[in-house]
């Protein structure tokens, strides 16, 4: 006889993604293997709820310092969302330096 399907507290398991806890770090808090959590499409998909609700949590946090004036942050915030980067600009400088040829002295 199989073994009978472990219970799995599904609003549990998305609080812990929710503060990222790992795959492996949720199954001990909800006394589950990792395995049983990968099988289980309730728990995967309790999983990818709880990382984007961390996801937009984050986002929100960044967005308040960003708002409040932290420029690292406005910064940061403008490369990962709209593709900002630093720019290394060279500057190529040509010097043209005309040597004269001086005949040497005659002997006398």
């Amino acid at each position: 006889m199989p073994n009978p399907k472990a219970h799995l507290d599904l609003k549990q398991i998305e609080a812990a993604a929710s503060i990222g806890c790992t795959r492996e770090e949720i199954a001990v808090i909800v006394g589950v293997s990792a395995k049983t959590l990968q099988r289980r499409e309730e728990a995967k998909e309790a999983i990818a709820n709880g990382q984007a609700r961390m996801r937009a949590s984050l986002r929100r946090l960044q967005w308040t310092k960003a708002k409040e004036g932290n420029v690292t942050m406005m910064i940061w915030l403008g490369k990962q969302i709209l593709g900002q980067k630093d720019r290394v600009e060279e500057t190529h400088r040509e010097e043209v330096v005309e040597i004269e040829r001086i005949a040497p002295k005659p002997k006398d």
